[in-house]
């Protein structure tokens, strides 16, 4: 008689809990973002009054107002210098984010990052799929398959602040993940896709700034790190000539933002005076921008993109009717959960991977909910789509805003219903912390 074999062992646990620095680091920047959410939130809310009241016109003609240089194709409108220029700011922290996360931080580790890039991937395919096929019949509206594809990680930490969340730190650090790498994915998208009409002279000559800034910013990180303003006054200038120039190539200058934040080291070399384990230039310019990005560039641009005209109830109820908008409402709300809970549960099942024992699958359902809030980039992309100001680009954005509201709206229920196991993994997290010696004051050298 042959013995049944025992079953296989998992390979690994999905949602381990992250270092104690990576944690620490993680609520920095939510704490930051929670901020920026409120004020983003409150941008869109005055937007849509103003646009909606007997003084809109004044809202469009700010909007719509043009200033900058033409010989250098910098005469734009405010509503175009937001999303071009200060966007940039917003990518260029996604920039250092990703290369921080993958060079030094937990997600360097094949087992704790293939989960949450491919939840990210899934979170991205299978909402442009329903879009593309809810609108298959018109190449027009088609055009905006890429709109439902990004997670807003300042609207959703805003959402999870309203309702006294108290996620996990490996909840926090996968919701995090999701939303970085899904913006690159997504600003991939806006390279590849929405770029028309690329001159190369521009484009070549774009590469000697950020050569030179990126050489500068290698070898003279320490300096920069000690110096805040050497780096306004020698990076930022290569920085924005950089970004001028791939603007003027055709190719969205947001793109900028995210090559001059892969350009910045994140560690510290020995031979710059530091100890490589230490924080590197990455992790200071994260500081000093992302209350910038924050609470200037991402609210501003907010404030111009969401104001659209829905012309009342019927407006309203018209405009949801559109297919743009209904094929952006289900993308949002049923395709990103489906994408990041379909591909995390094929990932584990397949991998004979875990679940951490503090958790269960509903909650891979609550933050996949919260990933559907597609805001800032997904206005951008609408933009970019069908046109500043245009009815489809209308149409589109009255889809984001109620996709948005109804994906936070979801959350909030299954997150509520969840919140009180969430606070008890909290404290037994900070148990462990404490019984590993670890200290409640996690104290960093700020001067690179």
């Amino acid at each position: 008689m042959s013995r049944k074999r025992p079953p296989l062992p998992p390979r690994f646990t999905v949602f381990q809990r992250g270092s104690y620095a990576e944690t620490l680091r993680i609520g920095e920047i939510l704490r930051k973002e929670t901020v920026g959410g409120a004020l983003l939130v409150a941008a869109a809310v005055v937007a849509l009054i103003w646009a909606n009241s007997p003084a809109s016109g004044t809202y469009f003609a700010l909007r719509d107002y043009k200033i900058g240089y033409e010989p250098w194709h910098l005469e734009l409108s405010l509503g175009a210098w937001a999303a071009d220029g200060l966007l940039a700011i917003f990518f260029f922290l996604v920039g250092l984010e990703l290369k921080r996360e993958f060079v030094a931080g937990d997600l360097r580790q094949l087992n704790k990052s293939v989960v949450p890039v491919a939840a990210a991937a899934g979170g991205v395919a299978v909402p442009a799929v329903i879009y593309a096929i809810v609108n298959i019949a018109s190449p027009e509206t088609l055009r905006g398959w890429a709109i439902p594809t990004a997670t807003d990680i300042a609207f959703a930490v805003a959402v999870l602040a309203i309702i006294g969340s108290h996620l996990p730190s490996a909840l926090r650090i996968f919701l995090l993940t999701l939303a970085v790498v899904d913006d690159l994915l997504a600003i991939s998208i806006i390279a590849i896709f929405y770029s028309s009409d690329i001159q190369p002279a521009p484009l070549l000559l774009a590469l000697i700034p950020l050569g030179l800034y990126t050489l500068l910013a290698q070898k003279y990180r320490r300096f920069f790190g000690t110096k805040a303003l050497a780096a306004w006054g020698i990076l930022l200038p290569l920085g924005i000539v950089t970004w001028a120039l791939v603007h003027a190539s055709g190719i969205h200058a947001t793109v900028a933002g995210v090559l001059l934040g892969f350009a910045i080291p994140v560690l510290r070399s020995k031979s710059s005076g530091g100890h490589v384990a230490g924080p590197g230039l990455a992790e200071i310019f994260e500081h000093r921008f992302r209350p910038i990005s924050a609470g200037v560039a991402v609210p501003i641009f907010a404030f111009f993109s969401a104001g659209v005209a829905v012309g009342g109830w019927d407006g309203l109820l018209s405009a949801l009717a559109e297919p743009v908008a209904v094929g952006i409402i289900i993308a949002l709300v049923l395709g990103k959960p489906i994408g990041i809970l379909g591909t995390t549960w094929l990932l584990t099942t397949f991998s004979r991977a875990t679940l951490d024992r503090s958790f269960k699958w509903i909650d891979v359902f609550g933050l996949s909910l919260l990933a559907g809030i597609g805001f800032t980039v997904s206005l951008l992309v609408a933009e970019l789509s069908f046109g500043h100001g245009t009815i489809l680009d209308g149409y589109a954005k009255v889809g984001i805003l109620s996709a948005s509201l109804l994906a936070a709206l979801l959350a909030t229920v299954v997150l509520r219903i969840r919140n009180r196991h969430y606070r008890l993994a909290e404290e037994e997290e900070k148990l462990d912390s404490d019984q590993d010696g670890i200290p409640d004051v996690y104290q960093r050298d700020s001067a690179g």
